[in-house]
Order: structure tokens, then sequence, then C-alpha cells
């Protein structure tokens, strides 16, 4: 179900299914349809999932700037998400792509406690900007492009990352956002306050943390290799990497089930399994 709450007088759009404990579902350079095949699994583990579009992202209203475009600034911004919904003093959430970066600054930095966090084909240490993204950190290239061009670029990257065959409509709907003038500088905007410098700084937190982590990963994804969760799940205390075969950046797309799954059976459980 798709939904709207104002949020720093902002329309913001979300996806939401299931009653129970809230887990939080972050995208990255994509919009809150990748976490869309797996909302009813999880919902059948007992969790509230809700998916977040970011200001100026899928269907909500609002636009990025480099500044609030930045990770720690979109912490931030989750933070107040949150207050909105009325979360409690604990959050629980999974992060894809950057919204991974996201995710785990709420962990170090958080205003709420995070008791168990999961990344999905997240990036990690150095592993960003791809260079698909790291172009626009160029202000003048930034500026120049029109969103045709994007639109164009982004066919690429999605259909690279979803490493299957679309069904009908689904490449149209998977681009609708960024038809829009708007939503296509916010992306931009995303894309030039890329940094691995965040993820990086993290590192020493994390290698001290002893709350519950799992990466549920796509073992074929060109864009975050599988390698870097092997290395994080090797260095980072309580992580557990839960491969996806055959899967992609998006493994949502490929194994819906499996991944809902994983995911289910760390949030709703004590401790993990």
């Amino acid at each position: 179900m798709r939904t709207e709450i104002t949020v720093d007088g902002t329309r913001i759009s979300f996806l939401s299914a299931g009653e129970g404990p809230l887990l939080l579902l972050l995208h990255g350079t994509y919009w809150s349809r990748v976490w869309e095949p797996v909302l009813d699994t999880l919902a059948g583990h007992g969790l509230r999932a809700v998916a977040v579009d970011l200001p100026g992202a899928g269907r909500s209203g609002g636009q990025l700037t480099l500044e609030t475009g930045a990770v720690p600034a979109l912490a931030t911004w989750v933070e107040r998400f949150a207050d909105a919904l009325e979360a409690g003093d604990e959050l629980l959430v999974a992060g894809h792509d950057i919204g991974g970066a996201v995710t785990q600054h709420l962990a170090v930095h958080g205003g709420r406690a995070v008791p168990r966090f999961a990344l999905v084909n997240s990036v990690t240490y150095d592993s960003w900007p791809v260079p698909g993204v790291k172009r626009f950190r160029d202000p003048e290239v930034a500026a120049a492009v029109s969103v045709e061009e994007l639109l164009s670029w982004r066919e690429t990257a999605i259909t690279a990352a979803i490493a299957r065959p679309f069904a009908d409509g689904e490449l149209d709907d998977y681009l609708s956002p960024w038809r829009d003038e708007r939503r296509a500088r916010s992306w931009l905007a995303l894309a030039g306050a890329a940094d691995s410098k965040y993820t990086e700084a993290l590192m020493p937190a994390l290698r001290e943390s002893e709350a519950p982590k799992r990466l549920v990963w796509g073992e074929d994804d060109a864009f975050q290799p599988v390698s870097y969760a092997e290395r994080f799940a090797a260095e980072v205390p309580a992580c557990e990497l839960v491969r996806i075969p055959r899967a992609g950046h998006i493994p949502m797309e490929n194994d819906p089930h499996a991944v809902g799954d994983a995911l289910g059976r760390f949030f709703s459980a004590r401790s993990p399994s």
C-alpha cells in the first residue's frame, strides 16, 4: 500500500505492509520500488515494513541538494521521517545501495538506538561511487545533463542491476520518477554528494559494534561486488552474510522470497538466526 505523510512541510511517499515492529527500508540511487517485491514476505514475519521515498525520489515531493543529499544529512532526515511515523526509541533498518551508507550512519551516530540492521548490496568502505555515478560529482557535468540523457543512463544501470528480462511495463515503471525534471535534479544531487569518506569513517565504530548485523547479497552484483560483503562480514562483529545466488544488484527482483525471508527472520528474531 502506498501512503503519504508530511515531513518538514513536504509530502513524502512510502510503501508499507504488515503490522508489528517497524522496519524501515532505505533505497539509494533507485527508489522505494526496489523493496516492493519483498514487502509481503516481511509482513508475513510479523513486521511493519515501510519503504520510504527520500525527498525528491520516487513519488515524494521535495528536492535534494548537494548538502541534503549527503549521507549524514539523509540520516538526519530519516530520523525526522521516523518521528512522523511515531516510531519508538529504537529503529530497525535495512538499506540498499547508498541507503546502506545511511543505515550504517544511523547505527553509529543516530539519535535512536539501532539494535540490529541489515545491508542489501550496499555501498561499503571505498566501493562507491561507481563510475556511472561518480561522473556527476563534477558540477558542470551534472548541470549539463538533460532529463532524456539521465533516463538513458538510468535505463542502462537498471537493466544491469536487475539482471533478468523485464516484464511488460516494468522498465517504464522503474524509470518513471526521472521523467520529472525536479526528481532528475534530485537524483543528480544524490550522485554529486556520493562520497566513500562517509562509509570509511564509520568502520572503526562498526568494528567495535556488537549489535547483530546481516548482509544479504546478490552474488552476481557488478556494482557492489560480494567481495566487499565478505570483507565486511569478516571484520565486523556479530555479522552474517547471506548470499543470494544468480542475483544482481537488486536481488529483491531476482529472488524476492529468499531476500524477504532472510531479512524477515533476522528482524523478527530476538537473536541472530
